[in-house]
């Protein structure tokens, strides 16, 4: 950092969370145009995320390299299932179940497969445990020293996972949270080694980004409920409006997008709030919206603040 150069100030994406923000970061687009609107799609089956890099409506980095006749790398960046990235270890999680067998998940999507037993060679072998949180950022690592020292390629991006996973679970300083940073440190201090070694440091930019925040919550709020009691959504299926919640934020679709009765009636539900829980949230319109570069298919979000957290649920309680 000291040699190279820093900015002092933070943008990210609305939401700004994990899928829509490397999407941006890949594409210089944001959420409205690249089409990644959420971590996981709308109406999605649980497990279903943004996996494919079909979902993206833009051209990427990935496209801008191939079509210049360069070669790229890539470890667990999201949304490259597919993408058209020469050597490619992209995310794949176990359908419904995040914990299951990740190494067994993400093989069938390696590309080029012949990339596997030379990977595993060079590793010394990987075993599900190796992909387990708490040696998952030293596997990622490992497996970009081996792309960078062997292919060479001409963009290499690099995902590490674990301090976001342990900062969701503990909040912005719990416990861990400085021994994840300072793995991905030590695992930045490997690739760095790595470009040495392959001699290509010199004529390497190094880019290190994070793509959001972390913010320590202290409620949760479930609009759906708000919109279940007023008889505007009836599980999955049977609605009039319905929020998609997205960590710090929801956002509101209505099965008729035209219904400005419904829309009328959702902010009515809002504004009737007790002052303690309407101060949780800020409503944002369509205008404010469309200035953001956020999805063009809801007709209203609402951005937490204060410590709120959204969430999907129906039932009672809205708030605890």
């Amino acid at each position: 950092m000291a040699a190279g150069v820093y900015a002092d100030k933070n943008y990210s994406v609305f939401p700004s969370v994990t899928y829509p923000s490397h999407t941006t970061i890949v594409t210089g687009a944001n959420p409205g145009k690249h089409g990644v609107y959420y971590n996981a799609p709308f109406e999605a089956a649980p497990g279903r995320w943004y996996w494919e890099k079909s979902f993206i409506k833009v051209p990427t980095l990935w496209d801008a390299v191939r079509q210049a006749g360069l070669t790229s790398g890539s470890v667990m960046w999201p949304v490259t299932v597919g993408a058209p990235i020469d050597y490619n270890i992209p995310v794949k999680r176990p359908d419904g179940d995040e914990k299951s067998d990740q190494l067994s998940v993400t093989k069938p999507f390696i590309t080029p497969q012949s990339m596997i037993p030379e990977m595993m060679a060079a590793l010394g072998g990987l075993s599900q445990k190796d992909f387990k949180y708490e040696r998952v950022d030293i596997t990622i690592g490992r497996a970009a020293s081996h792309i960078i020292k062997t292919y060479k390629p001409n963009l290499m991006a690099v995902h590490f996972i674990n301090l976001d996973h342990t900062q969701h679970d503990l909040g912005m300083h719990g416990a861990g949270v400085q021994q994840s940073l300072t793995v991905i440190d030590s695992m930045l201090a490997v690739s760095i080694t790595s470009l040495k070694d392959a001699g290509i440091y010199n004529s390497t930019d190094i880019i290190i980004t994070g793509d959001h925040g972390f913010a320590d919550v202290s409620k949760s709020f479930s609009p759906n409920v708000l919109l279940a009691e007023a008889g505007l959504l009836s599980g999955d299926k049977n609605w009039k409006a319905k929020f998609q919640p997205a960590g710090g934020s929801a956002f509101l679709y209505l099965k008729d997008k035209g219904d400005v009765t419904t829309l009328n009636k959702v902010k009515s539900v809002l504004n009737r709030l007790p002052g303690e829980q309407k101060q949780l949230f800020r409503i944002i319109d369509r205008k404010e919206l469309d200035r953001m570069g956020a999805n063009p298919e809801v007709s209203m979000a609402l951005a937490m603040q204060n410590g709120g957290f959204c969430k999907r649920r129906f039932q009672r309680q809205s708030l605890q």
